[in-house]
């Protein structure tokens, strides 16, 4: 049964002397705000956690396949859609009859959880056609300046007999590596309850969603990526599915208050911060507290 509740969110997650999203065209330094110094983290990034975590914990699951995913090819896999139902696909077309157009995406939303979640534009070469999808997250950003660092490091190693011969053995290679020495996150989330109506996003499907934000972080290891650590789940659920007030309101109730360290200087851990909840004069909402 797909979710009849319009819901909100607000996730908290930090970052100790790690990089959480680099950025490509600036030498992986952090991604920030020029103008506020604040840390940012892309959707892409968080939606691409919440992926891998669903592919290594629902493994073979009938609807939890994942569309996009490590050197997947985006044609083979709208193309099972077709094998599946036994229609022969025509170059980025989608067949005349609509009714099996949308049998095939039908299909592509049951048997991929991330196309059901966050939607999909499946008009490769063998066209499935296009979901927009219920859930949908924001850009993360830091509730305080950071200052990323650019540490110097060294390989011991020698690729090569050639390097091996250099005077210094050419094991003195150097390299950089970025990070941010603290930085608490906040990020916004929506899930529409009309738009599950047309991708059959159920209340599993959700639950998987609060189950992948706590745990993402604890099968995303890497040096470069620090210690990150999920911090805090505020769910905003609606009693129906137009929802009962306006998503920026239920954002302003959730208020961070710096309790140690001046206020716009970097921040040394979570204890630093204090979260707090407004519930009062709340009508319609239930406000779920995860972690």
């Amino acid at each position: 049964m797909t979710i009849q509740n319009r819901y909100e969110f607000v996730y908290f997650f930090d970052v100790t002397n790690g990089n959480p999203n680099g950025d490509p065209d600036a030498g992986n330094m952090p991604r920030l705000d020029p103008e506020s110094s604040r840390g940012l983290v892309t959707d892409v990034c968080l939606k691409r956690k919440i992926r891998n975590y669903i592919e290594i914990t629902e493994e073979n699951q009938p609807g939890y396949d994942i569309y996009v995913k490590e050197k997947s090819i985006l044609n083979l896999q709208n193309k099972k859609a077709y094998d599946a139902l036994g229609i022969k696909p025509e170059s980025k077309k989608l067949p005349k009859d609509e009714a099996k157009a949308r049998e095939l995406t039908q299909w592509m939303c049951a048997n991929f959880f991330d196309v059901r979640t966050f939607g999909a534009v499946m008009t490769t070469e063998v066209n499935s056609g296009q979901v927009r999808g219920p859930v949908q997250i924001a850009f993360a950003q830091s509730i305080d300046p950071i200052i990323p660092l650019e540490v110097s490091i060294t390989r011991m190693a020698v690729t090569s007999e050639k390097e091996s011969e250099k005077q210094d053995g050419g094991n003195r290679t150097m390299g950089r590596k970025h990070i941010v020495p603290y930085g608490l996150y906040r990020v916004h989330g929506f899930i529409s309850a009309k738009l599950a109506e047309r991708t059959g996003f159920s209340d599993a499907d959700v639950e998987k969603i609060w189950q992948a934000l706590a745990n993402m972080f604890e099968h995303d290891r890497s040096a470069a990526r620090g210690e990150m650590t999920a911090r805090k789940l505020i769910i905003f659920k609606h009693a129906d599915a137009l929802g009962n007030q306006a998503a920026h309101q239920l954002f302003d109730r959730v208020k961070v208050i710096r309790v140690q360290g001046e206020s716009g200087s970097p921040a040394q851990s979570f204890n630093d911060y204090q979260i707090n909840v407004f519930q009062e004069g709340l009508s319609g909402i239930e406000i779920i507290e995860r972690f």
